[in-house]
Parts: C-alpha cells; structure tokens; sequence
C-alpha cells in the first residue's frame, strides 16, 4: 500500500491549491517543493486578482470569465490577503480609442458578474486626484475594479490549510528519482539526507520546472508542449498618495501596471520576454528595467530613472504553448494532462495557469483524478484561508479590534498584521500585555511573529521571512537582517 495518495512536486500556487483541494477532499495528500514555498513564480507577479482586460482583444472571452468569475470567490476567501483595487486607464490617441475602450470595460463588467466590486465609470483627470501624479496632456480616463493580493502569503495560506486538513507539506525537499510501477517510488533528497516514499498518483506542478522534472526526475521522452516567458518588476518610492493603480498603453500593444505598494512604493510591471536559461539565476535585465521606467515616464509628471529603483524582480511563467507567435499574445489559459497507462501510476501534468485561476485549477484537477479515488464533494469555493474567517468588507474593523485587545499597537503594525494574518493575529500576540512581551525586535519584526513563521508557515531563512512571509525587506536594515538570521538559526538549533 503506497504511503500517500497524491504526492505533488512544486510549491507554487498551483501545487499548493492542489494540496489544499485534495487534502479536504479526503486524500492523504504530500506536496515537495525544493526550495521555499512560493520561492519562484507565485512570489513574482504583479500582485493581481484579475480577468485581464487585454485578453478581451485576443477573443478570449472564456477565460477571461472564468478569471473574473474567480475575483470576488478570493475575495470572500481571503479578505485580509485580498482587497479590491480600482485601475485608472488613461485614454490616449491609438489603435485603441476612448470608445473602444469604453466598450472594452463595459464588456468586462459585464463578463464579471460583479455583487461586490464596483462598476467602470469615466474620470475627469483634470479635476479627479487620480490625474494629479499624470502629465497634464491626460485629460480623461476610464476607472474599472479588479483585486490586489500579497502572492506568497496566498501560497503559504494554501500550504497551511493543506496541512490543517491532514497533508504534509516537505519543504527544502527536491525529488531526485521517480520510479514508475503500480505506485510511485520517489527518492527524495532533503539536505543531503536521503529517503523514500511511495505514492498512488504523482502531480508535476513544477511551473516552470515542469519540463526539467519530466526530463531528468520522471526520465520521459519528448519535448513537452511548453513555453517559458520571463516577466519582470521594479519597485521605486511611491509616485502617488492614494490607493487606486494604473494601467497604461503601451507600443506593440503591451501594458504595463503601476500600483501602491508596501505604504511607502510603487510596483511598476511587467515585462514579456522569450526566457532559456538557468532557472535558479532569474534577473530583470538593464534593457527591462529601462524599458519600465520608459512606459511609465510616458504618463508620470515625475520620471523614474533606474537609479532609483530599490528592489527589482523577475519570474518565469510556464505558458502552455499554443502557437502564438509573440510572447504576450500565448495563452495565460491553463492545460492539464493526465497520462494514464496499464499497470502504471497515473501522471497529471500542469501546464500554464494564472495566480486568479488556481483554485479553479486546483479543482479541475483533483476532478481529474476522481476516478482513481473515492473523494468528497467540491469544498473551496465557500472555505476561507486560514486567517480569513471574516466579511470582505470588515478588515477596518479587524484593525480596530485588534488594536483595542493589544493597545500597545500603533495603527500601522495593526494594519500590517491583520493584513498578514488576519484573524490569526492572536497566536502570534496571545497574552502579551506590553511590547517587550514581545522581543526582541528586528525593524518591525518581533521575536514573535518570526517563531510563528518557523513553526506554522516553514519558514526556514530570513529571506523567507523578509520577501516571502513579508515584503519588510524593502525597509529592514543589514543589521537587523543579521540579528534575524541569528536569532532563526538559535531557534532552529533549539528545535
């Protein structure tokens, strides 16, 4: 009898809300990721729950609806994690015009099936605080919602809710070998300490290591139906003071997005590049980082020059190749394949797929797999995240509470935790009546809430914490930094 149903490989987004369905669904489910949960990809995108305005022109009318119908289901699911954002679109002369795209976004309204997110309306950037960071030449704008998400914390939350439900999560595991027979056999390599285990079905939900795992751990032939397109970011100090992004046109019909970010930044992204090359060494290239600051000095009254960049990142999509020629124009649909042989463990591929979307692909694809087992009904639609037990419209009101239970709290370190953790704020505070109860502190860090991280989120390095868990590495010193890395190998040491 083999030791799990399911095992996965990869600790994406896709891996991790694959875990979750299956989890809760009855299976006895084991996800490996070779790093960090979220370490590649799902840490690397522009931050949004969206249908993709753009696919409207591509005829992709589908998944367009699918993805909208997906922003208000998160929404519910996950309100400390996602807020609803409103999207400025400036109108310019070009190939889109103000009435396309008004016809556009009336059509994205109405594909959206909306009962929380407002409808589009027509600015006046002349009079409208949303036009005072643009140059003057912008006279009118369009204003439509979508959804922001923190992308890491929504694949740990998959992660922990997984484990909540009976799976375990192996991080800092890679799979060396997988032997196909009636089960599946890996060797596993965790640290340099080998082990194996056995599982009925095998997921390769690798993203963008999809095709290396098929060629060197499951050893198949062929060349698999993929396309690697690297998209990159840069974060600046914030060009605006409000709370609504941008979205602006660019030439060749490319967009590019300029969004608040962590109180004191803006994200500007992303770029759309043909990637080969090592995936444990992905960068924002000179030309990209550029080319960003171009896009949006096109509209800022201030310029963005690369200097003042203070983070930069980038990260591959795994696309299902479709054909297309340029890479913004492959699909950002998903494709699942399932390779089902006599007296041979099944294998389901994941191909593609957007942070919207994945739990309707996690669905599709535990339904994919049914017929291999007895599992239980549908469940995540209506299930919050951990964390995420309260309306989507009460996260001012989680602020205050928690403010009045813990009152040594400012405002900001509030909004900050019930940001991350919503209504678990109290097993990281718990009894504590003054901030040294806390301690010791690293920047805005406690003791706390870094042994939280490490004893229910995996979180193994300060990177781990700073980047992934968090995004206070933009404001956190090498000092403190240091102090962190100490203070996590003590606890580990301590374990």
């Amino acid at each position: 009898m083999a030791d799990y149903d399911l095992a996965i490989i990869g600790g994406g987004v896709n891996g991790s809300g694959i875990a979750r369905d299956a989890a809760g669904r009855g299976l006895h489910v084991l996800l490996l990721e070779q790093n960090d949960l979220a370490s590649g990809t799902s840490s690397a995108s522009t931050k949004l729950i969206h249908g993709g305005l753009r696919y409207l022109e591509r005829g992709a009318f589908l998944l367009v609806r699918e993805a909208l119908s997906e922003r208000e289901t998160l929404l519910r699911m996950a309100p400390h994690i996602v807020r609803p954002m409103r999207f400025v679109l400036p109108a310019v002369p070009g190939p889109r015009s103000p009435w396309l795209l008004r016809l556009g976004l009336l059509l994205y309204d109405w594909l959206g099936a909306r009962k929380i997110l407002p409808s589009t309306r027509t600015l006046d950037l002349t009079h409208d605080v949303a036009g005072q960071p643009l140059l003057r030449k912008f006279r009118t704008g369009f204003e439509y919602s979508d959804c922001w998400v923190d992308d890491s914390r929504l694949v740990v939350l998959n992660a922990l809710d997984a484990a909540e439900h009976g799976a375990t999560i192996r991080t800092r595991t890679r799979v060396v070998r997988a032997e196909r027979e009636d089960d599946w056999r890996l060797i596993l390599n965790a640290k340099g300490r080998r082990d194996v285990v056995t599982a009925r079905v095998l997921v390769n939900a690798a993203g963008p290591w999809v095709g290396i795992v098929a060629e060197t751990v499951l050893r198949m032939a062929g060349e698999p139906p993929l396309r690697l397109v690297k998209g990159s970011h840069i974060v600046v100090p914030k060009l605006f003071d409000h709370g609504r992004g941008y979205i602006f046109q660019c030439p060749e019909q490319r967009i590019v997005f300029a969004l608040p970010f962590a109180d004191d930044f803006t994200l500007i992204g992303t770029t759309n590049e043909e990637f080969s090359g090592d995936l444990d060494a992905v960068a924002p290239s000179a030309e990209e980082v550029i080319y960003l600051c171009r896009s949006v000095n096109e509209y800022f009254r201030t310029k963005v020059e690369p200097e003042q960049v203070v983070w930069a990142f980038a990260g591959v999509r795994s696309l299902y190749d479709d054909g297309a020629g340029r890479p913004e124009d492959v699909t950002r649909d998903y494709n699942l394949e399932l390779d089902e042989r006599y007296r041979n463990a099944p294998l389901l591929t994941v191909y593609g797929g957007k942070i919207t979307t994945h739990r309707r692909l996690a669905e599709d694809a535990v339904g994919r797999l049914a017929h291999f087992f007895q599992v239980r009904r549908r469940w995540t639609s209506t299930a919050p995240l951990p964390g995420g037990d309260f309306r989507w419209n009460a996260v001012e009101a989680r602020v205050g509470q928690t403010r009045r239970q813990w009152p040594f709290l400012d405002e900001p370190e509030a909004w900050r935790l019930v940001r991350a953790y919503g209504t678990r704020v109290d097993r990281i505070l718990g009894d504590a009546k003054r901030r040294e109860d806390l301690a010791p502190f690293f920047g805005p860090l406690s003791a706390a809430e870094v042994r939280y991280l490490m004893r229910h989120e995996w979180a193994r390095t300060a990177d781990d914490v700073l980047w992934r868990r968090s995004k206070l590495g933009l404001t956190t010193g090498p000092a403190e930094k240091e102090a962190l890395e100490r203070f996590m190998a003590e606890q580990s040491v301590a374990a």
